[in-house]
């Protein structure tokens, strides 16, 4: 009976921590596309005949920069069955940020 309920127990500390990982990755990138809204304004000056200035050049930069960091979601949304591997990814993500190299074997 007490196996069952460490196992109980490990089971939910496994959901919660999806749940967490999912709902911070969920906020970071309705953060980011807030950011990328500005965007398309500014991409249609050119068509529109008018010129970038300066700021708008820095601004461009930026936005594709923010875009950039936000491909290996959108690749994944776009595959079938995406939405199902976002929590792999943000695991993923989340041990590069922490350092931790592809590949390699945890010390324990």
């Amino acid at each position: 009976m007490l196996r069952l309920r460490k196992i109980d127990v490990q089971t939910r500390l496994l959901l919660k921590s999806w749940r967490d990982t999912t709902a911070r990755e969920r906020e970071y990138l309705v953060r980011e596309f807030a950011q990328v809204a500005g965007l398309m304004p500014l991409l249609m000056k050119r068509r529109n005949s008018q010129k970038w200035t300066t700021e708008d050049r820095v601004q461009l930069s930026l936005h594709l920069k923010r875009l950039s960091h936000l491909s290996p979601y959108i690749a994944v949304i776009v595959l079938p069955g995406g939405l199902l591997m976002l929590p792999a990814l943000a695991w993923w993500l989340d041990r590069r940020r922490n350092g931790v190299r592809p590949g390699a074997t945890l010390q324990r």
